[in-house]
């Protein structure tokens, strides 16, 4: 088996020209393309026949987290303007849900929060100077202010405070903020975008990127999963700007992971319990990570008699260090379902660093749709764990899907098209 921490980045590279990647969405989400990829054979088709590609009683298992408008843009006296990209909450706040839901203090006072924040402009903007943004909003003015607290080693500390203060950040966000389009869409955000950088299932505000593969359902493909008795279930993994980060490192192993808030409820986890006898399928590598982290969430509560989050915190090297298969999937969603029965928590909120490259062995999940990703990123590394080598010839799987989908007009990234893959069983 490979380690991980050995794999040389430069091995997962291809030319990807700037036209291939799509700006724009097409008009109706389920007319992009589909690449269909098992045991080494590839077909396609479009997106709204999906269904007939997946077998009767299977499981698919979406991201149902909500983009939220993350970018902010305030001018300061003397007209510069500072941008403010809000990466994830500080960590006074136990969860991104909390954080974006703070609101509610007595009348009179300035609802606030302090966020890990990107800046434009930083350099320009004095420690502890406020800068304000101005907004109506439905007959009333809405007065935002923005104060450096402190820089960080990667991001800095900015306290965000409003008012008036019924209303939750989530909602100052929607308002005064615009959506975080990936940085290789080389455009600015227009109002469509609101709309289209959002799957249809999107409910739990959090994200900062969307779970790209579910942008492509509509509910006509939700009424064909049904004829054909295909379960459906949803989780959350809030998508930071890490899924962006790029390994600049010769090997993975000094390379450090991003971490992101999953939030499962218990029925969901009891669903993919009940459910391992079918072929369960992630809509998305980010619904593939929270399910596999599942797993490893379970051996570690096995292994530590801790309640505390921490104790099920899985780091980016925990999936390659921890058992290695001696325990069985199902005992491993019974003790975390236990777990959580002990603590009475009727939903499972934790942060998982979860490094998914070839070496890797998948517990639960056995196909995956997705789109097609950037070269030389950690999403990459998972498609060529995922699929594995093509039989017999040896050549790396992710390599000839990839040359087929440059060869046969895809679009690719987060606007593109996207693929079906089965997982290798070689």
């Amino acid at each position: 088996m490979k380690d991980p921490r050995n794999i040389s980045i430069r091995d997962f590279t291809y030319s990807l020209p700037e036209q291939r990647i799509a700006g724009y969405p097409l008009a109706e989400r389920d007319a992009s393309k589909l690449l269909i990829y098992k045991e080494g054979l590839i077909t396609e088709d479009l997106y709204r026949n999906i269904s007939n590609y997946i077998p009767e009683n299977s499981l698919l298992v979406f991201n149902d987290t909500k983009v939220v408008e993350a970018r902010l843009l305030f001018q300061k006296p003397t007209g510069g303007v500072i941008e403010i990209f809000c990466l994830e909450p500080h960590e006074q706040y136990p969860d991104i849900t909390t954080a974006m839901l703070q609101t509610c203090l007595p009348a009179g006072k300035e609802e606030k929060v302090w966020w890990h924040c990107l800046v434009g402009g930083a350099s320009k903007w004095k420690h502890g100077q406020v800068l304000e943004k101005r907004i109506t909003q439905e007959g009333y003015e809405i007065v935002l202010q923005g104060k450096y607290v402190e820089k960080k080693q990667d991001s800095f500390i900015i306290e965000l405070s409003w008012h008036p203060v019924h209303l939750s950040f989530a909602e100052i966000l929607h308002y005064a903020g615009a959506v975080p389009l990936p940085p290789y869409i080389r455009r600015a955000v227009e109002e469509s975008d609101r709309e289209r950088y959002q799957t249809v299932y999107a409910h739990f505000e959090g994200s900062v990127a969307a779970p790209t593969a579910g942008l492509h359902f509509t509910e006509k493909i939700f009424n064909a999963l049904k004829s054909r008795k295909i379960k459906t279930e949803f989780v959350t993994l809030h998508v930071g700007a890490g899924t962006f980060k790029p390994v600049k490192n010769e090997t993975m192993a000094e390379h450090e992971m991003h971490a992101e808030w999953i939030d499962v409820r218990r029925s969901s986890i009891e669903t993919i319990l009940n459910s391992l006898d079918r072929d369960i399928i992630a809509v998305g590598t980010t619904s593939l990570r929270t399910i596999e982290s599942l797993y490893w969430m379970g051996v570690k509560s096995l292994e530590s008699s801790a309640d505390s989050q921490e104790s099920i915190y899985l780091s980016q090297w925990d999936v390659y260090d921890l058992n290695k298969g001696n325990i069985s999937v199902k005992d491993a969603l019974q003790a975390l379902l236990e777990r959580m029965a002990e603590n009475n928590l009727e939903r499972l909120v934790a942060k998982t660093q979860i490094l998914i490259a070839p070496g890797y062995s998948f517990k639960i999940v056995k196909g995956l749709i997705t789109n097609f990703h950037q070269p030389q990123s950690t999403l990459l590394l998972l498609i060529a764990s995922f699929i594995g080598e093509n039989l017999p010839t040896g050549q790396a799987g992710w390599k000839k899907v990839y040359d087929y989908a440059l060869q046969n007009d895809f679009r690719f990234l987060s606007y593109g098209d996207g693929s079906l893959l089965w997982r290798s069983t070689g």
